[in-house]
């Protein structure tokens, strides 16, 4: 039995004038692809802005990118926010968490079908939420009704808790990208129809993947008045298990 391990670095910058291609925070990640094909995201993510955040996260989906278990923990202007564990069964989704302002909460969640995909915030993931895309249908858009994050906030900057939203996924297509980690052929998508689902609105953002089955963040991007960047630096694939 083998597993597959890759670890990486993702840089963010800040694309507005006044701070054009400043560093504004970093995630430091490794995705185990398992011989059962679950695959476990463990990521640190750092955010410099104001009240700055540090966050770590846990994350098991299956091969179709559904959620089994997740983690997070969360530091919010060098102050504990809060902890929390959630997990994903037939019927229900319930989550065990603790924060500064709630303080100790259980949730359960009744739900009518298997969730598709949870939002746990690492920039690392939003490249793996991608695979919920049927590629075979070439460009175009879908809606995903029922999804869940672990927080509304852009940041995901509190909760942890269950937020149930829905969202779109619009795919452009193939293209060549060249970023700090090399020259890929990549994927691009987009997160569209946000609007309605979110105490504010997110602007408007795009993503490239890589074109294969591992969907490794590439670089992404937020318009409007967050005008963040996010790159790949630098990767490492680890080959493991009995041979």
């Amino acid at each position: 039995m083998k597993h597959r391990t890759i670890r990486g670095t993702i840089q963010y910058t800040s694309k507005k004038p006044e701070r054009f291609d400043q560093e504004r925070g970093r995630e430091y990640f490794s995705i185990t692809k398992q011989a059962d094909g679950v695959r476990v995201l463990n990521a640190h993510c750092e955010i410099d802005d104001e009240p700055n955040v540090i966050r770590d996260v846990v994350l098991a989906i299956n091969p179709d990118a559904s959620p089994i278990d997740c983690s997070v923990r969360l530091t919010v202007g060098d102050k504990y926010e809060g902890s929390g564990w959630m997990r994903f069964s037939d019927g229900y989704v319930e989550c065990e968490s603790h924060n500064q302002r709630d303080g100790r909460i259980t949730q359960k969640v009744d739900i009518q079908s298997p969730v598709k995909w949870l939002q746990a915030h690492p920039i690392v993931g939003d490249a793996l939420l991608m695979k919920l895309y049927d590629l075979s249908k070439g460009p175009g858009k879908t809606f995903f009704p029922e999804l869940f994050l672990t927080s509304p906030d852009h940041r995901g900057a509190t909760g942890p808790l269950l937020f149930k939203m829905g969202f779109g996924i619009k795919y452009l297509g193939e293209e060549k990208v060249t970023i700090k980690a090399g020259e890929f052929l990549a994927r691009h998508f987009q997160v569209v129809d946000t609007a309605g689902n979110l105490p504010e609105e997110h602007p408007p953002y795009n993503l490239w993947c890589t074109a294969d089955e591992d969907y490794l963040l590439l670089k992404a991007g937020a318009e409007g008045y967050m005008q963040t960047h996010y790159e790949l630096v630098e990767y490492q694939i680890i080959e493991g298990g009995l041979s």
